[in-house]
């Protein structure tokens, strides 16, 4: 059996699945639950200062953006961080992570930008024997309107600043979790790294507005004929998270952090892809309020079988293995060839590609009367589009043409103009040589 045991920063945990920070860990009953379910680690639910309390909504507090047959894609959450007392959680961390010694618990905090606020709460959590924090500065609703969350986030000096008062009054591992409300990820990243930071966690939740009621013309979720803007994640916002991880796993600044993967992580499949992109583990939420605390035993042995299959032993054999094929398109091959083909066993004639290429592409695949549809090789691009759109799997494939082959589109043999692709000038090796 593979090896799934976690060294992430020196925070042992049996499994590289964690829960994130949200509504699943904001109470010790919750992560009892989920430890025995099986989870490898906790992120508990971010907590505030002393001070005046924070007050959650008592309405709805998410919307939703539904696939077909009601599966959730998307959730929007308008709720704040724990409105539970400070001392409280304190109390329930130490009691959980005597109870579960093997078991990850770190602790997401959110002070004001401030020193000496910092410098209060983190005695505090030390003393609770958690293994860790994490520094929430990726909420982009409620708290940021005050000065925290997303608004710290989006200021690389002032991640820097406050990174370094949590190493200078903190002993253990220092997490900074990045908000994906930004137009480049490896600045506050590279901050975070500046700042002396153990290792970043992301993405945050995305700044959004799921839909609008239109009887009452309020956004959702509504709590009396208003609404706002609210953190979206689920398994839409995997793409995002993935590309964004990536960037920084390959960045100059960034390079050589440990990164927490985050973001729509529902299955081990998901997992793994974050895990090649150079991700230590992964945190997991909108899956487990979906389904439930026991989804991560589907995690658990769906990694396992494939790691066993693929020979690897270890997660760090494979991890970070996709970032050397990350490039920009200007280092993409452009020699590359192929062409769709549509498995006439497999076609159900709904017509979908044909609609979908004739109308909105390169006018690629034909209908004959009787709905037979063929792709035209001398039109086809490649785009993929077909592939797509078809409800069909496999049933609209793209295959390769080698160096030889004829492309019907241009009646020419294909052939590659440098016969070797380490000397085209795209490739940024070759560049680099010259």
């Amino acid at each position: 059996m593979a090896n799934l045991q976690s060294d992430f920063v020196g925070i042992k945990s049996p499994n590289p699945f964690w829960l994130a920070s949200a509504p699943p860990t904001d109470k010790e009953y919750n992560v009892r639950r989920a430890f025995e379910a099986g989870w490898g680690g906790v992120v508990w639910k971010t907590l505030g200062s002393e001070g005046p309390p924070v007050v959650n909504v008592n309405g709805p507090r998410y919307g939703a953006i539904y696939g077909a047959d009601r599966r959730l894609l998307g959730l929007n959450n308008i709720e704040l961080i724990t409105d539970r007392d400070l001392y409280t959680n304190l109390e329930e961390i130490k009691r959980v992570k005597a109870d579960y010694p093997d078991r990850a618990v770190i602790v997401s905090i959110m002070v004001p930008c401030e020193e000496a606020a910092w410098k209060a709460i983190l005695p505090l959590v030390e003393e609770t024997g958690a293994d860790g924090i994490e520094l929430n500065f990726g909420c982009p609703h409620g708290m940021s309107e005050r000065g925290m969350g997303a608004a710290v986030g989006q200021v690389p000096e002032y991640i820097e600043m406050v990174t370094r008062w949590c190493k200078q009054y903190y002993s253990k591992p220092v997490i900074v979790k990045l908000t994906p409300n930004i137009t480049d990820i490896r600045k506050p990243a590279a901050a975070a790294k500046a700042g002396g930071a153990d290792a970043v966690s992301l993405i945050n939740t995305i700044n959004s507005i799921t839909s609008v009621n239109l009887d009452s013309m309020s956004p959702e979720p509504s709590i009396d004929g208003k609404g706002s803007h609210g953190g979206y994640c689920g398994p839409a916002v995997k793409p995002i998270a993935m590309s964004m991880v990536s960037e920084i796993a390959r960045g100059a600044d960034t390079r050589g952090i440990a990164i927490s993967g985050i973001g729509g992580i529902t299955t081990w499949r998901d997992a793994a892809e974050f895990i090649t992109l150079g991700c230590g583990n992964v945190q997991v939420c909108t899956a487990a309020m979906t389904y439930g605390f026991k989804i991560v035993q589907e995690m658990i042995s769906g990694l396992s079988e494939w790691m066993d299959e693929k020979g690897y032993s270890d997660i760090s054999q494979f991890r970070g293995a996709a970032i050397p094929n990350v490039t920009d398109w200007q280092y993409l091959n452009l020699n590359y060839v192929a062409k769709a083909k549509i498995n006439q066993d497999l076609c159900i004639s709904c017509g979908r590609c044909f609609a979908a290429c004739e109308d909105t592409s390169h006018q690629a695949i034909s209908m004959s009367e009787d709905r037979v549809f063929e792709v035209i090789d001398g039109e086809c691009v490649a785009c993929n589009l077909c592939v797509n759109v078809c409800p069909v799997e496999d049933c609209i494939t793209m295959e390769a043409m080698s160096p030889g082959t004829v492309d019907p589109r241009t009646g020419k043999v294909v052939e590659p103009e440098y016969a070797n692709w380490t000397t085209h000038p795209n490739n940024p090796s070759a560049t680099a040589a010259e």
